[in-house]
């Protein structure tokens, strides 16, 4: 499911082309997995030392995503605090609730509206204990034109990342998350566990300041500069899947 629809694709890949089947335009796989990213000048403006470059160099290829504010922002909250297959399942149980049925057995993701007009009781069959009322809350916000989820697109990264974290059960790292998978904000830098671990023990030379969220990813767009996000993305992955740089 994407931005309310359901896609089936095939796909196949050959070296550095690859052959999608879908009855969707392709200007949709290149906007949504952005394809159109130039990859190696955004490269040669992050590979500052060994540990990015090996990254870059095992995980090339790798790129970030322009999923729908509504979804990302729904699907951040969700995950606060929890794990992949319960953040799957409450998503899957949300959608099944209140979203449409587009084929036998798939639903689409819930309309902002629909997730506004719930009471927190409607919701607890959907595994999400106290995410269910900051969700229903963060939906009335923008219903209300509280926030404008879609005005945060002209806004810069800093007075959008401050109306994110409005929201209650927003705070630093999943409004950064949004603002890069989603808005295509590149300056953020989505500190989490791992990204926490690499800088601590791959850049305590060079780093200056108190080992906090906000004064990491400070940090990290005056080092890596504008692009700081997919120095980020190449950072968690490659410790997410081995748990060490510079091997």
């Amino acid at each position: 499911m994407v931005q309310g629809d359901y896609v089936h694709a095939f796909y196949e890949q050959e070296a550095e082309t690859l052959y999608i089947d879908s009855r969707l335009p392709v200007e949709f796989f290149v906007k949504y997995f952005r394809l159109d990213d130039d990859l190696p000048c955004i490269f040669s403006s992050i590979d500052h030392d060994p540990y990015v470059h090996e990254a870059i160099s095992k995980y090339r290829g790798l790129r970030l995503i322009r999923q729908d504010p509504w979804e990302c922002l729904v699907s951040y909250m969700i995950a606060t605090a929890s794990n992949i297959p319960r953040i799957m399942k409450s998503i899957e149980k949300l959608s099944r609730l209140l979203g449409r049925e587009i084929v036998d057995g798939i639903y689409a993701f819930p309309e902002i509206s629909a997730l506004a007009a719930c009471c927190g009781e409607d919701l607890c069959d959907c595994s999400l204990g106290f995410r269910a009322r900051r969700l229903i809350k963060a939906a009335r916000m923008i219903e209300s034109g509280e926030l404008d989820l879609y005005g945060l697109y002209d806004m810069d990264y800093f007075q959008a990342k401050q109306q994110l974290m409005n929201i209650e059960g927003i705070g630093e790292k999943v409004a950064d998350c949004i603002l890069l998978f989603s808005y295509g904000k590149m300056e953020a830098f989505p500190v989490d566990t791992h990204v926490d671990k690499v800088i601590r023990n791959y850049y305590s030379d060079i780093f200056e300041g108190p080992y906090t969220k906000p004064r990491m990813a400070e940090w990290a767009r005056s080092y890596f500069g504008h692009y700081c996000g997919y120095a980020q993305q190449y950072l968690f992955y490659q410790h997410r899947r081995e748990g060490k740089l510079g091997s």
